[in-house]
């Protein structure tokens, strides 16, 4: 999948299944999502939920930074496009993005939005090539939505404390091409 296939399935399918656990896995498979962001695992099982979403039809994305036993190296990043084999990857460190670039993996760069100093990050980001899209947390906060959309011309996906239609309707309105979310209620919204 390129980046342009994924805005076209992001635009048909908004919700962003991410999964924090082997019973939201089975819930995930249930789901009408066809994206899913991997949130757990260890290096021993990631390959194990990759390949489980992947067989069920599914658009795969690692969370680097938060699969047990990886450490932030761009050797790491090889493992999981060459062995792994997802079709993308989810970080907040940069290198981590340049990286997966490089071996054709789609990209998500997740950044926490807490105070301006975060902004001032994400205004760099638009002339970063390798950044695909742009997920912030939270996700509530549509102001800041279509200012980031505007600032860095890349698609925004709102994550971080949606549990509800409304929520996703106001991130929707906001210009989020998508909402993520682990709560397993709203992938079947």
């Amino acid at each position: 999948m390129n980046k342009y296939q994924m805005i076209t399935s992001l635009e048909e399918h908004p919700i962003v299944a991410a999964v924090k656990n082997d019973s939201q896995l089975e819930q995930c498979i249930a789901s009408d999502c066809t994206i899913v962001f991997i949130l757990y695992g260890s290096i021993n099982t990631i390959s194990r939920l990759v390949n489980r979403l992947k067989r069920a039809g599914k658009t795969v994305f690692v969370h680097m930074d938060l699969i047990d036993g990886l450490s932030p190296r761009e050797a790491t990043v090889e493992f999981i496009a060459k062995e792994v084999r997802p079709d993308g990857i989810i970080s907040t460190k940069l290198p981590l993005i340049k990286c997966a670039h490089t071996y054709n993996l789609l990209t998500v760069m997740r950044v926490f939005m807490i105070d301006s100093m975060a902004m001032e990050n994400v205004s760099r980001i638009y002339r970063e090539e390798s950044v695909d899209f742009i997920e912030i947390l939270p996700g509530l906060m549509p102001k800041i939505i279509r200012k980031i959309k505007k600032m860095t011309k890349k698609p925004v996906i709102a994550g971080g404390l949606i549990s509800d239609k409304d929520d996703i309707l106001t991130a929707l309105g906001a210009d989020a091409i998508a909402i993520s979310s682990t709560n397993a209620d709203t992938w079947f919204m």
